[in-house]
């Protein structure tokens, strides 16, 4: 059965080169939305944090019609840490978009996506998006995007993809370099000409592999798949099946079945070979079971999804301010929430820790831990995490560590710098280009010495810097100790209330992380030692008062402002001997261990066994 009114698609590409903008355009163009209806920019990315910060975290299913075709559309994340998301979407669709920024040109990602499509032999469509843009390169793009394609060994089928210009922000699509589009009828007409119908035995027994999970507090776990074979029914009986864990295999019922329409999920009664639906009542499904039949139980594989690479410690927060702000407080509530994140990503490891109050959390960088974490805490949990570390592996006795594929775009002033911090951080140079006024630098680095580098780099660029990294693989341990902090910590010495006072004689030895008139407690950290070593600072000293009546006695005190850091700042940091205190209301930094003298105790007693 060949299914000629359907087609499955997914929109890959690195991380702001215009997928949800576009797909924006092609809902409204497709009449999704009434004439007078009012809809939000990038409407897919539905969650509070991937609309304050413009990522899509989650992969999106949605659908259209066009010229009687139902086209099927995942819009997928393009940020290197949620490639997890990326990869287990390939499985649901038969071809891709491929979008390429028409000035940046192929990035980390846009390998890494394109890989996993190629590898799954989908076909591609090459979407060069913002033609519009004035410093756009179309004809070298073009000639690179075919480089890429030519270096991941792709097909003689996949080396002749069509190649469409587009502009998302304008909804505008062409065939030519030359000749602006009115609309993205090109871009629909190429999808349906291009991409294969779905195909399969909708006579056969039923198979249908699970790729998301969503979940609804009132039906609980919510499968969302494509039928690969045969045709769900609503209360049929099936059994489940998990290609590479022979454990599972057991009974059950199907209740619900949704279909994508638009942005709405429609009920129905069956779904056939080619449909991606959502369906509920299996109460134990996660991703990678294959929904079967009783008849003929054969588990579909799944792709393997890649290993998560840095781990952080969760545990509860044991600092005087806990339970002051927080909803959830208890090890019991922080070992739910983190297990229940499990079921939605598949690139998240948890395990309980060496003591019931902590757990060892491992995700695929920074950014996707930071995201868990900035969510639990918009959720009312209260917690303490650790600075990250990486996750080696042994390979025939020898010890490998993650590596990071760094790309770096920068001005001309700023490259000298660049490569000295670089350097520092052993960083291997693999190409070095002239890009207009700008240069583009690759470097491949080891992950545990690229942590704390991106502040730094907005820096020393004056935020006209482009960092963009991806995962590398794993190579062997590179000896020798990195250059990654190399300032030291001021720490609150007592409890109190930070004075105005106080805080003007701690500023002369750093800049300060607190104001005046903020709660602190002895080892929060308060500010930072431009040297190596932590000091500890009175920031709750209040002024004497003196019987001397005189103009100067009590001249004004001028503050420098604060420093006031996000979650992910705070991470990259952190030194190993300090704790992130997340609560619903503040980030506060602090020392694991917050009296002084018994700090003190300890690091004389670590220094000793050093030597």
């Amino acid at each position: 059965m060949i299914r000629n009114d359907l087609r499955n698609i997914a929109i890959i590409a690195h991380v702001d080169h215009g997928k949800t903008t576009l797909l924006d355009q092609m809902l409204k163009q497709a009449h999704v939305f009434r004439d007078n209806q009012q809809v939000a920019v990038r409407v897919m990315d539905s969650g509070d944090l991937e609309r304050e910060r413009g990522i899509t975290i989650l992969a999106k299913n949605t659908s259209l019609t066009y010229n009687g075709v139902k086209i099927n559309v995942v819009d997928t994340p393009g940020h290197a840490d949620f490639g997890g998301e990326v990869e287990r979407s390939m499985k649901m669709v038969d071809g891709v978009l491929l979008l390429v920024d028409a000035a940046e040109g192929p990035m980390p990602q846009t390998r890494f996506v394109l890989e996993k499509a190629l590898a799954l032999n989908h076909k591609v469509i090459i979407v060069i998006n913002k033609i519009d843009k004035p410093d756009a390169r179309l004809g070298e793009v073009e000639d690179e995007v075919l480089e890429l394609l030519m270096d991941l060994d792709a097909t003689d089928e996949q080396l002749d993809s069509p190649i469409v210009y587009c502009s998302g922000r304008a909804g505008t699509a062409s065939m030519s370099p030359d000749t602006p589009g009115t609309d993205l009828t090109p871009l629909f007409d190429t999808i349906l000409s291009h991409i294969d119908p779905p195909e399969g035995d909708e006579n056969g027994n039923l198979q249908l592999l699970v790729s998301s999970i969503d979940y609804n507090d009132y039906v609980g776990r919510i499968g969302i798949g494509r039928v690969d074979r045969g045709v769900v029914r609503v209360n049929e009986d099936t059994v489940i099946r998990n290609y590479h864990d022979e454990s599972t295999n057991y009974h059950s019922k199907i209740v619900t079945i949704y279909q994508f329409d638009g942005l709405n999920r429609v009920p129905v009664e069956t779904a056939t070979v080619g449909d991606i639906v959502c369906f509920s009542g299996v109460e134990n499904i996660t991703i990678g079971d294959t929904v079967t039949s009783p008849l003929d139980p054969t588990p579909l594989p799944f792709i393997k999804i890649g290993e998560p690479t840095i781990e952080m410690t969760f545990s509860v927060n044991n600092s005087p301010f806990a339970g002051k702000e927080g909803k959830f407080v208890t090890s019991r509530q922080l070992r739910a929430r983190l297990y229940k994140e499990l079921l939605r990503d598949v690139s998240l490891r948890v395990r309980d820790g060496q003591t019931t109050d902590e757990f060892l959390v491992a995700g695929r960088g920074e950014m996707h831990l930071s995201i868990l974490i900035e969510t639990m805490r918009r959720e009312g949990y209260e917690m303490s995490v650790s600075a990250p570390r990486v996750l080696y592996e042994e390979v025939d006795g020898v010890k490998m560590e993650p590596t990071e594929k760094v790309i770096i775009d920068v001005p001309e002033a700023a490259v000298g710098s660049v490569m000295e911090k670089m350097g520092a951080r052993h960083a291997e140079l693999i190409t070095m280009g002239l890009r207009g006024s700008r240069t583009r630098i690759e470097y491949v680095i080891p992950t545990r010495c690229f942590f704390g580098y991106r502040s730094e780099f907005m820096t020393d660029t004056r935020g006209e810097g482009i960092l963009n990294s991806v995962f590398d693989g794993y190579k062997p341990f590179k000896s020798g100790v990195s250059a990654m902090r190399l300032t030291g910590s001021l720490v609150a010495s007592e409890d109190g209330e930070s004075t105005s006072y106080g805080c003007f004689n701690a500023q002369d030895r750093g800049p300060l992380f607190i104001g005046y008139q903020t709660p602190v407690y002895e080892g929060m950290i308060v500010g930072e030692n431009p040297k190596q070593g932590d000091i500890a600072v009175n920031v709750c000293k209040k002024k004497h008062l003196t019987a001397i009546r005189s103009t100067g006695a009590d001249e004004a005190l001028i503050l420098t402002p604060p420093i006031k850091m996000s979650l992910e700042e705070a991470i990259e940091y952190i030194a190993p001997d300090e704790l992130i205190e997340v609560t619903p209301k503040n980030i506060r930094l602090r020392k694991s261990i917050l009296n002084t003298e018994l700090r003190l105790k300890t690091q004389a007693r670590m220094q000793k066994m050093e030597e």
